[in-house]
């Protein structure tokens, strides 16, 4: 039972218990209304004060049964307060206890720094994706929200290294920092990356100067919101068709056109083979317009004679359904 609906139960015995009292000292003493209530009022709080007229011996009677019924009344708002109590501290600790579980199993996860308004719209889309996503965030009033988002989180500061191996950050594919300042940014990139130097994370930089010091501290991609958000109302300015056409291919309601990243993995079957006999292109439908290969370099419009090689990156345009199905291939899942 909710709080809610024991609180009303509780305000309709107050009602009954009371009303029944009046309605008692009116016909067995005879009293008016008010000494009726102030009788029932001072014998169920039981402060012993004198009675306001001779009680007869049904009188006493009736004052002895509404005295049960007013101890009886009270031991059961005492016990739902307790059991309220104790049950909400159980189920907090049973629930945090639940998601520090699921945690420890996470693997190729993702860590985003802060449950603001970036953080949040970021760990949404992920998810989304089917990409597992632990939250840090240092503030008690988002709990409410991350719990009602069904996300995985811990209360803390990103910036302690105890909250940090919490979330799995040894096991953790990359991190995203998205805290207050940049300063609190720049110390969590030096945090994160001495903790696991491998990892890769994508730094928020309020300033532009501090694009330069995120990136020495470790981060391997910074992103400023204002700067992206001032080129995208440029961009659409100049170049409404593009812009367009991006939001095609990035939205989550679409299946006509995606833009998508696919990786070829070392036990894929087209590793050395070319882009023309592969018949991605042809076959599949689905066009390559950039590969950014394992050293970082990116090969903008490859050709047909370029070669598949191990941990590839392939920039791709197409269906979502070709797509998946070339994603299926270059995986090595494929049959």
């Amino acid at each position: 039972m909710d709080g809610t609906k024991q609180l009303l139960i509780s305000l309709l015995l107050s009602i009954a218990l009371i009303g029944f009292g009046c309605l008692g000292y009116i016909i067995i003493e005879g009293w008016g209304f008010m000494d009726a209530l102030y009788m029932t009022i001072i014998t169920l709080a039981t402060v012993g004060y004198s009675e306001v007229h001779a009680i007869s011996a049904p009188g006493r009677v009736f004052t002895l049964v509404l005295i049960v019924l007013g101890v009886g009344y009270f031991l059961y708002v005492v016990g739902n307060i307790i059991q309220f109590l104790v049950e909400g501290r159980i189920r907090a600790v049973l629930g945090r206890r639940k998601l520090d579980t699921q945690i420890q199993r996470l693997k190729d996860h993702y860590i985003i720094c802060g449950y603001g308004r970036i953080g949040r719209v970021l760990t949404r889309y992920l998810t989304q994706k089917y990409i597992n996503v632990v939250a840090i965030e240092r503030s008690e009033h988002r709990v409410s929200r991350m719990d009602s988002d069904g996300i995985l989180y811990l209360v803390g500061e990103a910036t302690d290294e105890g909250i940090l191996e919490k979330a799995g950050i040894h096991r953790a594919k990359g991190l995203v920092t998205a805290v207050a300042t940049d300063a609190d940014n720049v110390f969590l990139v030096l945090t994160a990356k001495q903790l696991n130097p491998d990892i890769f994370i994508v730094a928020r930089a309020e300033l532009n100067s501090t694009k330069k010091t995120l990136l020495a501290a470790g981060a391997d991609k910074v992103i400023s919101p204002y700067d992206i958000g001032a080129r995208r109302m440029a961009h659409a300015i100049l170049r409404p068709a593009v812009i367009k056409f991006l939001e095609m291919a990035f939205a989550d309601d679409t299946t006509d056109i995606l833009l998508e990243e696919i990786q070829v993995k070392p036990n894929s079957k087209f590793i050395g083979e070319t882009l023309l006999r592969s018949g991605i292109q042809e076959e599949m439908d689905v066009n390559v317009i950039a590969v950014k290969k394992a050293d970082g370099r990116m090969l903008f419009n490859p050709k047909n004679e370029d070669r598949f090689e191990a941990e590839d990156a392939l920039i791709v345009v197409g269906s979502a359904r070709s797509i998946i199905e070339v994603a299926r291939m270059l995986s090595g899942k494929q049959d």
